[in-house]
């Protein structure tokens, strides 16, 4: 065995004995446990949500071995999300990558705990795409299909690149097909369950479209398409906000709106606040305040 080859076999131990400290065993259906990943040290973690079948005698088995009950803190079915709350502290949150480290042809790990001791899988990004709505009308913020095996168990579990957390798994959404979800869809779920205990959708009351910019326009706010605005309801947030049929809707809340489906992804968790959105209104950009109403 060459010593490179040597090395990098140790690089990825590594990284998977770094990662495991993140990932428990969750015990809540009849058949074979799945996993999950530690969000907050304080007991706090998220699965996914078609693990979950049951809301009561919930258990968790730690990294340590310990097993500790659990309860439903609130479930997302639209994005195969739960969260759950274990009866312990002083836990390892995961630590996750941004959106630049996700890159097709990088080499990645599954790590799930099914049982006692931390499991992986060995594969590559075969694909990794933009926005997209699964079939419960769910907003991801990226497309990330991993090319390996996704043992019995894994869901819930982490895809991770180096030690770090690309995306949570799930085999629920994508029909013979695992994929993960990567932290912009993650973290707004889990603080609006943590919150609220179930998901808050926002509302705008706007129908958008995505329009190419002139390059003018697309050098000035650094991207090349945004949303037109092409209705407004009568009443609505959008309306009373001040926003006009013919503005083209730039950002929301300090993130950049490409597609009509950015604006869904930036709306669950928002609703209640008020934001500041960037548009181009007869060639001039301009910020206003946008109330975000509520939807369940």
């Amino acid at each position: 065995m060459s010593m490179e080859f040597q090395n990098i076999s140790t690089a990825f131990a590594d990284a998977v004995a770094h990662a495991s400290n993140s990932i428990v065993r969750v015990s809540a259906r009849k058949r074979y446990p799945a996993s999950g990943i530690v969000w907050s040290e304080d007991g706090v973690i998220v699965t996914a949500n078609h693990v979950v079948q049951r809301d009561e005698d919930i258990r968790i088995g730690l990294p340590n071995g310990e097993d500790v009950p659990a309860t439903v803190v609130g479930r997302d079915p639209s994005t195969d999300l739960a969260v759950l709350r274990a009866e312990v502290s002083g836990l390892t949150p995961a630590t996750w990558v941004g959106e630049a480290e996700i890159r097709v042809g990088a080499l990645v790990v599954a790590v799930g705990r099914p049982r006692s001791g931390a499991e992986a899988a060995l594969g590559v990004l075969s694909a990794v795409g933009g926005a997209w709505r699964t079939g419960g009308g769910g907003q991801v913020s990226h497309y990330i299909k991993p090319d390996l095996v996704m043992y019995p168990g894994f869901s819930g579990g982490a895809l991770i690149g180096g030690s770090a957390v690309i995306g949570l798994l799930s085999s629920a959404l994508v029909r013979d097909s695992g994929v993960a979800l990567p932290a912009p869809t993650v973290k707004p779920v889990v603080e609006t369950l943590l919150a609220h205990g179930h998901m808050q959708r926002g509302y705008l009351g706007v129908g958008v479209q995505a329009v190419r910019l002139s390059a003018a326009q697309a050098e000035e706010v650094d991207q090349k398409t945004a949303l037109l605005v092409t209705s407004i309801d009568g009443d609505s947030p959008a309306e009373t906000g001040g926003l006009l049929v013919g503005d083209i809707l730039v950002s929301f809340d300090g993130e950049p709106v490409r597609q009509a489906d950015d604006l869904s992804v930036l709306l669950i968790g928002s609703a209640g606040k008020t934001v500041l959105a960037a548009l181009i209104r007869g060639g001039v950009r301009q910020d206003i305040h946008l109330s975000v109403g509520r939807r369940a």
